[in-house]
Order: C-alpha cells, then structure tokens, then sequence
C-alpha cells in the first residue's frame, strides 16, 4: 500500500479515535486521535513528494537533454539574479 493511502487511511482512523475521545470525554483518546490524523496527513504528503520525485526522475531519464538544457538555464538564472 502506497504511502498516500497507509496516510489517508490513518488520518480518518484519526478522526475517528478523536471523536470518539470527544464523546466519551476521555482526553487522552482524543489527543491520540489528533496525534494520528497529523501524522497520517505528514505520511500523505511524503507518498506525494515521493511520486513527483518518481516522475522527475522519469522525465529525466526519458530526456536527459532537455533536462540538462533546463538545469543550465536555471543555474544562469539564478546565478543572473544571485540568489
């Protein structure tokens, strides 16, 4: 299961958990539940970094040129601007 999903998955149980802690007015279940949904909403974010990493990766290795061409002109850029 991809890390999008484990992190979807974790986030509503997350919810789920916070909002029974909130019935049941038992803080710490509630302050569990919010612990998971935060980290299943940082899991998400990492299983979306890693597939865009994935398609650059691929971009670049389909048309190694190109994207050379487009790191030089960045690197001028930049070095123009001087950040």
């Amino acid at each position: 299961m991809s890390d999008r999903m484990q992190g979807t998955v974790r986030e509503m149980g997350g919810r789920a958990q916070a909002k029974v802690g909130e019935a049941v007015g038992d803080a710490k279940t509630q302050a569990e539940g919010l612990y998971n949904q935060a980290a299943g909403a940082a899991q998400q974010v990492m299983g979306q970094a890693q597939e865009a990493t994935d398609q650059i990766s691929g971009l670049i290795r389909a048309q190694p040129l190109i994207a050379a061409a487009a790191a030089l002109g960045v690197g001028y850029l930049l070095g123009r601007l001087r950040i």
